[in-house]
């Protein structure tokens, strides 16, 4: 049976167990699924220092668990510690942001992000860039308000996302729109399915990465001449 550990890098037990049972929706019958909360920290990362701060907690999660699991998903949208992870683990692992940028750039497409917290913005733009997408990235809609507060009232966080969605289609050109962050997890699950253009959520994205990773044959070893 697969097991997939979910990382928490933020220490809100709440939002762990908020996108634990979305990546739930997203699994086959015989898999399942835990999700594990930072010990230290913030509730919710809001700048690039706390999303630097936060590689520690999320490589000592993964090593404690990688060896319990069958892949690791990395739940914050910032992707903190997937590399070094990916360095050390035996196991895939995948990240929430990189998820959701390659699904919403299939084919050429045109992307942008829809999310609550300004002072991350540019590490987006920095993690399309390190992936190559650059050139398909059209940018960063940001709602207005405290990003805490929104977040904590989802009727007001589904209105101001919604406007920032609309925005990145219509002002930038955006073919798929993410909505960018962990803990809109829920906003993003349910505008993915009330909205009719194409809304990436990124825990499905990394759901559907990491399952399609886990079943894909293992490369071929080169041998030398």
């Amino acid at each position: 049976m697969t097991h997939i550990t979910l990382i928490n890098p933020n220490t809100s037990t709440a939002t762990t167990a908020m996108m634990t049972d979305i990546a739930r929706k997203y699994l086959p019958a015989e898999a399942t699924i835990e999700g594990i909360t930072a010990a230290n920290g913030v509730p919710m990362i809001l700048d690039e220092e706390q999303l630097g701060a936060a590689t520690d907690g999320v490589i000592e999660m993964g090593l404690a668990k990688s060896g319990k699991s069958d892949g690791l998903i990395i739940s914050a949208f910032g992707d903190p510690g997937l590399e070094l992870l990916r360095e050390i683990c035996d196991i895939p692992v995948v990240g929430i942001c990189e998820a959701s940028m390659l699904e919403a750039s299939l084919g050429g497409r045109r992307f942008g992000i829809a999310t609550v917290t300004p002072d991350l913005v540019g590490s987006f733009a920095g993690k399309a860039d390190a992936l190559g997408l650059a050139p398909f990235f059209t940018g960063t809609r940001l709602t207005t308000g405290n990003p805490i507060a929104l977040a904590a009232d989802p009727q007001r966080l589904h209105a101001a996302l919604a406007v920032a969605v609309r925005e990145c289609f219509e002002k930038d050109g955006a073919e798929a729109v993410i909505i960018g962050g962990g803990p809109l997890g829920q906003a993003a699950d349910d505008l993915q399915h009330l909205l009719s253009a194409p809304v990436i959520a990124p825990i499905r994205s990394a759901v559907e990465l990491l399952l399609s990773r886990l079943t894909a044959p293992p490369a071929k070893k080169r041998i030398a001449r």
